[in-house]
């Protein structure tokens, strides 16, 4: 199969015009087309309802309807069940950033991203892994997690097993799939399945959003794991 065919499909959505005309030209090097571009959030959610890409690159912070909006507005609909949005940002630790991962958004690039960057995190997130770092997101959840209610998500985990809750715990922590893997005494593939079994049981789109999912519900606190 060639690589063209391979190629994600992107909309971008930024306020700023020299910011998506240099991340299409960048994009557009590496074989990724850009099919539709967007100046504010409700153009954003029009082209990924008329485009149906495989990724949109969404500005937090947009006229009309801000990207957290429009996020919301593009996963709660038929189309974006299978995109993925990627949180364009000026800065690492945006309030908003947050709460447009607890929407479904996969991950957050700073608008100075290197091109190389980029273009592996168009393709990461098209993959279906999340873009975030652990410890990136783990940063995110404990700065804003803190005064979110949590009582109407706790009774999710029940349907997890110890080992799963185990796991779960761990990659709040930060810890990658194979830090898991020496942590527990498995394998990286026995890690991955647990991992893919969390995700299922829970229906979270990535493991952002189980982050995401085990700071709310108290499963971990920033200071570690909870009793």
């Amino acid at each position: 199969m060639s690589v063209a065919a391979e190629a994600p499909r992107v909309v971008i959505a930024d306020d700023q015009m020299l910011v998506r005309s240099g991340f299409r030209l960048i994009l557009s090097s590496a074989g990724i087309p850009v099919v539709a571009e967007a100046a504010d959030g409700r153009e954003a959610v029009t082209a990924a309802l008329k485009h149906r890409p495989d990724v949109m690159l969404m500005d937090i912070r947009m006229p009309e309807m801000d990207g957290l909006e429009a996020t919301r507005r593009i996963l709660a609909s038929r189309a974006g069940e299978d995109m993925r949005i990627i949180i364009l940002t000026t800065f690492d630790l945006d309030q908003y950033v947050y709460g447009a991962l607890s929407a479904g958004a996969s991950g957050f690039l700073l608008k100075d991203v290197s091109p190389e960057h980029l273009i592996a995190a168009v393709r990461l997130v098209r993959s279906g892994d999340a873009l975030l770092a652990p410890s990136i997101t783990r940063r995110l959840v404990e700065r804003f997690a803190g005064s979110r209610p949590t009582a109407e998500v706790s009774a999710d985990l029940s349907a997890l097993t110890p080992r799963e809750l185990e796991v779960l715990g761990l990659i709040a922590r930060g810890l990658s799939n194979a830090e898991l893997a020496t942590e527990l005494t498995l394998s990286e593939a026995t890690v991955k399945t647990h991992v893919a079994r969390i995700l299922t049981k829970l229906q979270l789109r990535d493991r952002v959003q189980a982050v995401v999912l085990a700071y709310e519900t108290g499963l971990v606190s920033p200071g570690g794991i909870s009793k």
